[in-house]
């Protein structure tokens, strides 16, 4: 009896995929936020910045070695998708990460000082990199833990991208 019950309870906790931690905020508005631009600290930027058109947004650091992984892919996504990524950089040091974005290039449209991490703490974010996918509305349809390959890409953004690209375009007809 205690070896059923053990498997059952087992088999009850674990996770189809071990990467997937399910998010609270999955078909939730963004939180609000007012905080500032990396690159012009005198603009103060808020959800409405977000608002308006399928993105990404993506949580990452200098300190991050999983973000350096996935840099490579997010420039190809920003050259070659048609989808906006905005940047939040997460309880990190703005100078270093200016200097780190003009190394490594920039694939943001612009990036979200996030130094006390209070928004990542209301996205409910467990470390960088995340990803969220964002709908036109600021709702937030998905979430990817760790680095965004060209596999994650493939697989598990992009089709919710065109799905949210379909709807939108179906409900402006």
């Amino acid at each position: 009896v205690f070896t059923v019950l053990v498997a059952v309870l087992a088999s009850g906790f674990r996770l189809e995929d071990p990467h997937y931690l399910p998010s609270e905020l999955i078909e939730k508005p963004f939180p609000e936020f007012h905080l500032s631009d990396l690159h012009q600290p005198d603009r103060v930027l808020s959800k409405a910045d977000l608002t308006g058109k399928v993105s990404l947004a993506n949580v990452w650091a200098t300190w991050c070695p999983n973000c350096l992984i996935e840099h490579p892919e997010l420039m190809r996504i920003s050259r070659e998708e048609n989808i906006s990524i905005y940047g939040i950089n997460y309880n990190d040091d703005s100078e270093k990460a200016v200097r780190w974005l003009e190394r490594n290039k920039n694939p943001y449209e612009f990036n979200i000082v996030d130094d006390k991490g209070t928004l990542a703490i209301d996205l409910g974010v467990y470390g960088a990199p995340e990803t969220f996918v964002i709908d036109a509305a600021g709702v937030i349809q998905y979430r990817v833990v760790g680095p965004v390959t060209r596999a994650v890409w493939d697989s598990k953004i992009l089709p919710v991208v065109e799905l949210l690209r379909e709807n939108a375009a179906g409900s402006s007809k």
